[in-house]
């Protein structure tokens, strides 16, 4: 197992890639650090991870507020005594083309997306570093390489993580601390399956597989990316979109 002992703490992990993601980790050997916005959903995830014996700790941690992000890493670090690896996969959407965004939308979007990774890093960096080791996932987007229509807020906030593992790259490569982005395109999280069947359909249309990627296809990625076998990647952007920009 490719992350046996291993303790990732991933955000956004109680519904669609984050809890497909936490899902990979546990069957790779790792303990899982459900991090989420409801008890109930937090909960909910760490019964379904330990079902059948894996390893999974939850916490109700709103990313935009720094202190819920300590005092779990506190409490990890008294529990488990390290981090090894963190999924930065909280996210949302606010859609709107840029003459109707409202600036409400604009600072939701930035303040999860941007800020939240950003306070979820600096949160467990420093203990990465004492460490001497560690591993930084950033979620980014196809939208985070190429823009999209209707999407100012998210593409700049997709945009702005992989500035992030670009720089921490440089900073913290020679700390023995990794980052590194994953870009996907579209994925059939809960969310995308709510859309009407006809936009479904176009969306895969445009793919040249002709299919939406499964969250589980996603948190491969995001494995590989935490083992010991990602070791020399580091600074790196990496799509996962089945072709869909070709």
């Amino acid at each position: 197992m490719r992350l046996q002992d291993k303790v990732a703490v991933i955000t956004g992990s109680a519904s669609g890639i984050g809890l497909a993601t936490a899902h990979k980790f546990i069957r790779e050997g790792a303990t899982v650090i459900v991090c989420d916005l409801k008890q109930e959903s937090v909960d909910a995830a760490v019964k379904e991870l330990t079902a059948n014996g894996g390893k999974a700790l939850g916490y109700v941690v709103d990313v935009t507020k720094i202190e819920t992000l300590d005092a779990m890493r506190d409490d990890v670090l008294k529990q488990c005594g390290k981090i090894d690896v963190l999924c930065n996969i909280a996210g949302i959407t606010q859609d709107a083309q840029l003459i109707k965004m409202t600036e409400e939308q604009f600072d939701a979007v930035i303040n999860v997306n941007l800020k939240g990774t950003y306070n979820a890093t600096r949160s467990i960096v420093n203990t990465m570093v004492a460490q001497g080791s560690g591993v930084i996932l950033n979620t980014s987007s196809v939208v985070g390489v190429y823009g999209n229509f209707g999407q100012t807020n998210y593409a700049a906030s997709k945009f702005g993580v992989i500035g992030f593992v670009k720089t921490w790259a440089k900073e913290l490569g020679k700390k023995g601390v990794r980052a590194n982005a994953i870009c996907p395109g579209f994925v059939a999280t809960p969310m995308v399956a709510k859309m009407p069947e006809d936009v479904l359909a176009k969306m895969a249309d445009k793919i040249p597989m002709k299919r939406l990627a499964q969250p589980e296809e996603i948190a491969n990625l995001f494995a590989f990316l935490a083992s010991d076998e990602a070791s020399y990647i580091n600074g790196a952007a990496i799509e996962i979109t089945g072709g869909l920009t070709l």
